[in-house]
């Protein structure tokens, strides 16, 4: 296959910057950014997504969904560059949340609490930015684990932009409490003080996963929102079996499809679950700001479910 050929191009083509130069793409083009990128199914469930939408609407038949490699130096030549380059929608993925919330020309309501955006739509002006991890992740808990946000006690791990649109979500929703867990004390104290406006009623506190508190409360549900888990090899991110009794446990990490943390978690007999759910109902949500239309999530779902 030669790079250059925009026709060979597919959501499976791992596409740089240096690519743009021979762009040329007669329909509605919508991408992924990532460093590393190599492991996203986002475009295989978009494209699936696309292609049953325009069996009822051909106006969909044009559009396709890329992937790009775009390292966090260069994101903001990035963004004007893609804009410029008639891209209609963007997914952003680590590490790109965070550091596109300054990039963009406006944020929407739901997302300027959060801090990160992940999901960009074409403007005249620039890049309108939303966050669907929160959506994405209260419907998967509630799917694969039976757990509903409200009244709830959550553990979170990480301090980033996927956690913060978790932890966002779980005080918009009224957990009962959240426990955020974070190495880097900085990143974890300027996340809380971000939050607490938000905590209302909900119990709000942080600490270093190495040394989880002895009076976590019991029967929460723990949720990693780092990339702890991504590499093989790599350790949990928390010790589980230092945890309270009856805990839940979901990972945002999705492939490998059963990470250190998920294996533990099998080992003790607890209920867990890894980031597919998350990864559909995220990504379905995207795709509805897209198109101003309803979206198959059924249908991203069994497109990446075999993979």
């Amino acid at each position: 296959m030669h790079e250059g050929c925009m026709n060979s191009w597919t959501g499976e083509t791992i596409l740089t910057l240096d690519h743009l130069a021979a762009w040329s793409f007669d329909g509605t083009p919508l991408a992924v950014l990532g460093h590393p990128i190599a492991h996203s199914l986002s475009p295989r469930m978009h494209n699936a997504a696309l292609q049953a939408m325009s069996a009822r609407d051909r106006a969909f038949a044009r559009w396709r969904y890329f992937r790009f490699d775009v390292p966090p130096e260069r994101l903001a030549e990035a963004l004007p560059r893609l804009h410029a380059a008639g891209l209609h929608g963007l997914n952003l993925t680590v590490p790109h949340k965070v550091l596109a919330f300054d990039l963009v020309a406006e944020i929407d309501p739901t997302a300027r609490a959060i801090g990160a955006v992940n999901t960009l739509r074409r403007t005249a002006a620039g890049w309108r930015g939303y966050n669907t991890d929160g959506y994405g992740l209260a419907t998967a808990l509630r799917e694969e684990l039976g757990v509903a946000l409200p009244g709830a006690h959550v553990i979170l791990l990480g301090a980033g932009g996927a956690a913060r649109g978790a932890a966002v979500e779980c005080l918009r929703q009224g957990c009962a409490s959240l426990a955020i867990a974070n190495r880097t004390r900085a990143n974890l104290d300027a996340l809380l003080d971000a939050l607490r406006p938000l905590a209302g009623a909900a119990e709000l506190r942080g600490f270093d996963p190495a040394h989880p508190p002895a009076d976590l409360p019991a029967n929460a549900v723990l949720v990693n929102a780092t990339s702890a888990g991504l590499k093989p090899g790599e350790p949990p991110p928390i010790a589980l079996r230092d945890l309270p009794a009856g805990l839940k446990v979901y990972d945002m990490v999705y492939n490998p499809p059963q990470t250190a943390l998920l294996r533990e978690a099998a080992a003790l007999g607890l209920a867990h679950a890894n980031g597919l759910s998350m990864l559909v109902h995220q990504g379905a949500r995207a795709l509805e700001i897209w198109t101003d239309t309803a979206v198959p999530a059924d249908v991203m779902r069994a497109a990446i479910a075999a993979r």
